[in-house]
């Protein structure tokens, strides 16, 4: 993924990944997560990145600090997920054989997420077991955003459910899938069902997610049977897990980094774009305030059209600045040729009026200023705006009209405002401050 930004700082190609030793890494899975790690360094680092922008996406630069940690531990991450009191925590300490994880007959035990290493014999995997807050806890809008979290830092989600899904569970499931996660559909309390109920419940299952969850994936235990005895179905969700970790584990872990990473780098991207959009409105607002009062009240005849188109330069210069370019004056005039072609070819009318609000100046010696005044500073408003935002067009596409050319950005533009609605509060707030002086 390549930044949107002039000049954003880019990320190293996966192929020149080296391994410790310094060797090129022969294993893909491994490349892929050197590379990951490399983009995901990169956002922490960069110095780029407003303090403003680091602060509003706080959360989601401490969420790519824990994914920086968990791949420099080399660490495989399986979620639970679910509702209140379908059993995630009991099915967690059945796959570990052991109460790590603590249960309640109460709803909502799990308040923050909990977390274990997972091994077994003869195996040096680094896989971690992370219990989450329930999806739709009452004043669980905390829990729930929690939960998201843990999830999209997992390799592998295990989506826990009692029965059919419900609407909180399949939408949370939909998500999932659509962010390509590995998941898989644990069916719990299956000791709760006849073997018939059992069997129509898992078809239902495999009907809802057909197209999106491979039926193999989905699987019926039962991790705290009652009366108590051993749980059902959990060596086979074992196996299945293991199964996927030893075919794609680095992979998805590489994948989800890498995921995460790119939204997160969009999102600064985005974020970006729009606080130099804020700034460079409030610098066109100003602008449009000060040509419209220089038009106004110069009533030296013509000048105020020279004064104007001063401003304007000044105003070019001022927006490619929060864009990242710095123009000199004759390159400004240049881009304002540009604009100002096409003003005359779709704003005729606002010239000859201009122009001959001018000309009566020069007739009255200055003396229709007062009666001109507010009516030709509006135009000199509206004609500001325009130029404004079509130098800001041009800077946010990489000083480029793009494909269309500057003929059709400046009829999307002028599409974009109701002139006589601008035009009218241009005059009252121009009028106003004009009676101040």
């Amino acid at each position: 993924m390549r930044s949107v930004l002039p000049g954003w700082p880019w990320k190293k190609n996966a192929a020149n990944a080296k391994t410790e030793a310094g060797q090129p890494a022969s294993d893909p899975s491994v490349e892929r997560l050197l590379a990951a790690n490399d983009h995901i360094r990169e956002l922490l680092e960069d110095t780029s990145t407003p303090a403003s922008v680091r602060a509003e996406l706080s959360a989601e630069f401490d969420e790519i600090q824990a994914i920086s940690e968990k791949l420099s531990r080399e660490e495989i991450h399986i979620a639970v997920f679910g509702r209140v009191g379908v059993g995630k925590s009991s099915l967690l300490n059945a796959l570990l054989g052991q109460e790590v994880f603590s249960t309640s007959p109460l709803h909502g035990e799990t308040r923050i997420e909990g977390r274990s290493d997972w091994t077994r014999e003869g195996r040096q995997d680094h896989v971690v077991l992370i219990d989450t807050p329930g999806i739709d806890e009452m004043d669980g809008e905390q829990r729930e955003a929690l939960a998201n979290s843990v999830a999209r830092r997992s390799d592998i989600v295990i989506m826990v459910c009692e029965g059919d899904l419900v609407e909180s569970e399949f939408t949370a499931l939909s998500l999932l899938l659509k962010e390509k996660r590995a998941v898989v559909l644990a069916l719990n309390k299956a000791d709760h069902f006849t073997v018939d109920e059992r069997q129509l419940v898992m078809n239902r299952l495999r009907e809802r997610t057909e197209g999106q969850l491979p039926s193999t994936h989905i699987v019926a235990v039962s991790a705290d049977p009652r009366p108590p005895g051993h749980p059902h179905g959990v060596e086979s969700l074992k196996a299945l897990l293991w199964d996927i970790l030893e075919r794609k584990g680095k992979s998805l872990s590489a994948l989800n980094a890498s995921l995460f990473a790119a939204d997160l780098d969009q999102k600064i991207a985005s974020r970006i774009v729009e606080a130099r959009r804020e700034v460079a409105q409030r610098i066109i607002r100003n602008y449009c305030i000060t040509k419209g009062l220089v038009v106004a009240a110069n009533p030296i005849p013509v000048a105020d059209l020279l004064a104007a188109a001063g401003t304007d330069v000044a105003m070019v210069m001022h927006l490619g600045e929060v864009y990242g370019f710095r123009l000199n004056r004759r390159e400004s005039a240049r881009l304002l040729v540009t604009i100002s072609a096409q003003m005359v070819a779709l704003m005729g009318a606002y010239w000859g009026t201009n122009l001959a609000s001018s000309l009566l100046k020069t007739a009255s010696a200055g003396f229709s200023t007062t009666l001109t005044a507010a009516a030709q500073g509006a135009l000199a408003w509206y004609a500001t705006l325009v130029t404004g935002r079509m130098a800001e067009t041009w800077f946010a596409r990489g000083k480029s009209w793009g494909s269309s050319g500057p003929r059709e950005a400046a009829q999307e533009i002028i599409a974009e405002f109701d002139r006589d609605r601008v035009l009218a509060q241009a005059r009252d707030e121009l009028a106003s401050k004009l009676d101040e002086k």
